[in-house]
């Protein structure tokens, strides 16, 4: 089998590889001699606190919170508060035919295979956004089920992502769009509200359009959000974070596997299994 199926067929697997458990040590601060209290910990929390009432609470979906809160229960809880209070103020973002955002096309691509610096990297360029077939609000459903599936993965929960959001193309058209509920999605996707460990968010191509709308975004992320957020003006800067090696040949570098975000949902829906079609219908959206 080609090396992209196989790594395909990984993205709907929710075995825990021994390999990854010293990156999880790193990454995570996990500790397999600690990890059940960890767990009991954290679901003390939310019984006795009650501001929450999560769809599940077994050891394997509690374990994508805890390991994106550095295995720190209470921070943990407050992640799974912010997660269900997303989740409960945003219904439609679920409501939707989940294997059908194909159409995002071009915004949405990632590099294969993860590497444990940058975990999965994935790049959202803007200016390829189609305005007038593709509304705002799918960009950010796209973003959501690529997030939803990722933290269904034991190696993504430790490796975490890294996001590359290319400007190029972005104009007055595009600004139309953007407001202040589009910007309080995307900044929950990248990390306040969501439990996937955010690597790095790396901006380029930007002008001054950006700049002008940096403020709306920036009511929504906390500081310790800005200190993982880099501006690049040129691609030096941008390989001082991500080895040349990890990056498509259009940012300087050569890895050979670049997915579209429309060939990586057609393999997921190829691959899915029972579990994961249930989970995406207990989030809302429609499977077939």
């Amino acid at each position: 089998m080609p090396f992209i199926d196989i790594a395909f067929q990984a993205d709907v697997s929710r075995y825990e590889d021994a390999e990854f458990e010293e990156f999880s040590r790193r990454n995570c601060d996990e500790n397999l001699d600690t990890r059940d209290t960890a767990i009991e910990e954290l679901r003390r929390l939310l019984k006795e606190k009650g501001e929450c009432r999560p769809r599940r609470t077994d050891d394997a979906y509690l374990l994508r919170f805890l390991r994106c809160r550095r295995f720190i229960p209470a921070l943990a809880h407050r992640l799974m508060v912010r997660y269900e209070d997303f989740r409960s103020k945003n219904p439609e973002l679920y409501d939707c035919d989940a294997f059908g955002l194909q159409r995002v096309k071009d915004v949405f691509s990632c590099t294969l295979p993860d590497n444990p610096d940058n975990g999965r990297i994935t790049i959202m360029r803007l200016g390829k956004w189609d305005m007038d077939n593709t509304p705002a609000e799918d960009l950010i459903r796209c973003a959501l089920l690529l997030d939803e599936i990722c933290a269904m993965q034991p190696r993504l929960q430790i490796l975490g992502v890294t996001i590359v959001i290319d400007l190029k193309g972005l104009g007055l058209k595009h600004m139309r769009y953007l407001n202040l509920k589009i910007a309080n999605q995307f900044a929950s996707l990248l990390g306040v509200a969501f439990p996937l460990l955010l690597q790095g968010l790396h901006i380029i191509n930007y002008n001054w359009l950006f700049n002008s709308i940096l403020p709306m975004f920036k009511q929504f992320i906390p500081q310790a959000g800005w200190e993982r957020i880099h501006f690049h003006s040129n691609l030096e800067s941008l390989h001082k974070h991500i080895h040349p090696q990890y990056l498509p040949a259009e940012y300087g570098g050569h890895c050979k596997y670049l997915v579209t975000c429309k060939e990586w949902l057609s393999k997921i829906e190829k691959y899915k299994d029972d579990f994961m079609v249930q989970d995406l219908r207990d989030l809302g959206y429609r499977v077939k």
